[in-house]
């Protein structure tokens, strides 16, 4: 993932471009990433790689924010990434947006000031991945829109009467 921009044309390159990031990620380190999705049904969180990338990543000092309009479809299609997350519940906050509001969700990895993998027309897989700056500011501006009409959701465990 050199290149500045790279377009996605297909879902496996999705997938590639993910599993890239993550990896970039673990390697070279950031403070925050952010994810968004309608409800990540179609991410590789579930990849025995992508978990060990993510335990590589977590530190006290750093934050994934998980950002859907909801999480019915974690339990069952990334098990992997649930029990990593119960391991690393200090550094994650999973968010839901408000169900009053419309429109599409932003389908996108940022990691600030490293990259950003986007898809634009999410029935195609068409996005792009980027390097450059006004692309991740942009891409940055996109979550936090969505953040500000969103309230904490998905607890670690459900406390039970």
């Amino acid at each position: 993932m050199n290149a500045a921009h790279r377009l996605i044309a297909t879902r496996l390159e999705f997938h590639e471009a993910l599993r890239e990031a993550f990896a970039e990620i673990a390697d070279t380190g950031c403070r925050e990433v952010f994810l968004s999705d309608e409800d990540f049904a179609d991410w590789p969180l579930n990849e025995m790689a992508v978990v060990e990338q993510l335990s590589q990543w977590a530190h006290s000092h750093r934050k994934l924010t998980v950002l859907a309009r909801n999480f019915d479809e974690f339990p069952r299609r990334h098990p992997r990434w649930i029990e990593w997350r119960r391991q690393w519940s200090h550094v994650v906050e999973c968010r839901a947006l408000d169900p009053s509001e419309a429109g599409p969700m932003p389908v996108l990895l940022v990691a600030p000031g490293l990259v950003t993998v986007r898809i634009s027309d999410p029935i195609r897989h068409r996005g792009s991945v980027s390097r450059e700056a006004v692309d991740l500011v942009q891409n940055r501006e996109a979550v936090d829109a969505v953040l500000q009409h969103s309230s904490e959701a998905f607890p670690v465990t459900i406390l039970g009467l």
